[in-house]
């Protein structure tokens, strides 16, 4: 039984089998796929400082956006890169996917690391996000995450995909 259905969202309420054969009414939203990327140019890596409404607040994080219908991860990735930093990237090394919040909701993020970066105009950026583009080393990245100056979890673990094992330069 849907709950809520809008342009992007949705919320079902089921019935669910669990795996020891008991019934349980569950919710769940649907919010789509959606991609992370992080863009590293050099030793640095393009961040967002982004203005977010749901918590009221400017945070840290790696662009990111949502998979339009028909979209493969990579096209999307692609998009937003540019939409979020204008910045087009010649080469995209997928990394996965990981669920957000297996908790309550389906939603996956695809994860890219985006080099070889060029300025690009192709997509011009949301008219309701409020951008602004940052560099950081990865020393100081992980400092950030150390202290708590980014909370943005997708973004910690597309660094930490990216750049486990790899020693600070």
């Amino acid at each position: 039984m849907d709950i809520y259905r809008g342009r992007r969202l949705w919320v079902e309420k089921r019935d669910h089998l669990l795996p020891d054969g008991r019934a349980k009414e569950v919710v769940v939203v649907h919010p789509g796929d959606a991609v992370v990327i992080l863009p590293r140019d050099g030793n640095e890596y393009l961040l967002i400082r982004q203005w977010r409404s749901a918590i009221d607040a400017y945070i840290y994080e790696a662009p990111a956006g949502t998979m339009e219908d028909g979209e493969e991860p990579e096209q999307t990735a692609r998009r937003e890169l540019i939409e979020e930093t204008g910045m087009a990237a010649k080469s995209m090394r997928a990394l996965g996917y990981i669920y957000t919040t297996p908790g309550f909701t389906d939603e996956r993020l695809w994860l890219f690391e985006a080099t070889g970066l060029v300025p690009s105009t192709e997509h011009l950026p949301d008219d309701d996000e409020i951008i602004e583009q940052v560099r950081f080393t990865s020393f100081e990245i992980n400092e950030m995450i150390r202290t708590g100056m980014i909370v943005d979890a997708k973004t910690i673990c597309i660094f930490y995909r990216c750049t486990c094992g790899v020693a600070d330069k």
